[in-house]
């Protein structure tokens, strides 16, 4: 079973209340197919990158398995770069630089073997791009999951709401949520977003979990307690490759699967924000996330008589 996935490949600049770095792989889509090639699933990355983007990160991505056939590197151009400072909850963070590079005049090309994929992830970038990966495709995959943010609502909102008609699932984080659907109860958003095309939301709340809303069913996977958090960075996008890979690999798509689904990716995002950056998932193995999966499901374990 496969995955494509259409999002950045970047360098990242990071600082912490427990450190920082200098430049350092980072990118959605880079988490999402680290976090779904984890699964062994067939996973493929339709980006953007400069001739500054070094061999080695190359080379690490292929080491996971990952297709890169459709990643194409400008050789003249420089790699979207992003800078940003935690405060000390790690709940919020400043910008302190952007530099779109390749990615401003970034059109994605999906090579004609990956034209077919199980499970499409459209990661977080301009609308247009997003509905450009799927005219290319040769049939509707079964499943499509768009990841958005509030930016695009803010600046391509007809292009936003164009795109999410032909979509499956999005997911999005509780301030989005109330951005787009102009509702605070979380629930009432996810009934409202879902009028615009989506039959299934989730809403991630950061270190309070995640909720999954599809018809009138709700789940809810609590974030595993973490005794270090050094970096919040990619979380979303690791939960996001998680949730879509093992959908990929398990070919389901009920309700009950994406609970399954939730859980992985929640797990795999837990392990990202321990280390800066993509080292935790590079140094994961299956034993651990089968580990980290033993704790979840201790989490949320229990018996009551009724």
């Amino acid at each position: 079973m496969s995955l494509l996935t259409v999002g950045t490949v970047a360098f990242d600049k990071l600082e912490s209340p427990f450190g920082k770095t200098d430049k350092i792989l980072g990118g959605a889509a880079t988490y999402i197919g680290m976090a779904s090639s984890l699964l062994g699933v067939d996973t493929a990355i339709v980006s953007v990158v400069g001739g500054d983007f070094p061999q080695e990160y190359i080379d690490l991505l292929l080491s996971k398995g990952i297709n890169l056939d459709g990643m194409e590197i400008v050789k003249e151009g420089k790699t979207f770069f992003w800078e940003g400072k935690y405060h000390n909850d790690l709940n919020t963070r400043d910008t302190l630089a952007t530099e779109l590079n390749v990615l401003e005049t970034f059109n994605p090309v999906v090579p004609q073997d990956r034209k077919s994929p199980n499970v499409l992830m459209l990661g977080n970038l301009h609308p247009l791009v997003q509905k450009g990966v799927l005219t290319q495709l040769d049939q509707r995959p079964g499943l499509v999951v768009l990841d958005t943010m509030n930016f695009w609502m803010d600046c391509a909102w007809n292009e936003l709401m164009d795109v999410i008609k032909e979509v499956d699932v999005i997911s999005i984080n509780d301030e989005e949520a109330r951005q787009m659907s102009g509702e605070y109860s979380l629930v009432k958003a996810a009934k409202k977003i879902m009028t615009l095309g989506p039959k299934t939301v989730i809403i991630k709340k950061g270190e309070h979990g995640a909720l999954l809303f599809q018809g009138e069913q709700v789940f809810f996977a609590p974030a595993l307690p973490l005794e270090d958090v050094f970096d919040p960075t990619g979380a979303g996008d690791t939960f996001a490759g998680g949730f879509s890979g093992y959908l990929a690999k398990t070919n389901d798509f009920s309700f009950e699967n994406m609970k399954r689904a939730i859980v992985y990716g929640s797990a795999l995002a837990s392990v990202t924000c321990e280390k800066f950056g993509t080292e935790s998932l590079q140094d994961l193995d299956r034993e651990g996330l089968i580990h980290r999966l033993r704790k979840f499901h201790e989490l949320m374990d229990f018996s009551i008589n009724l």
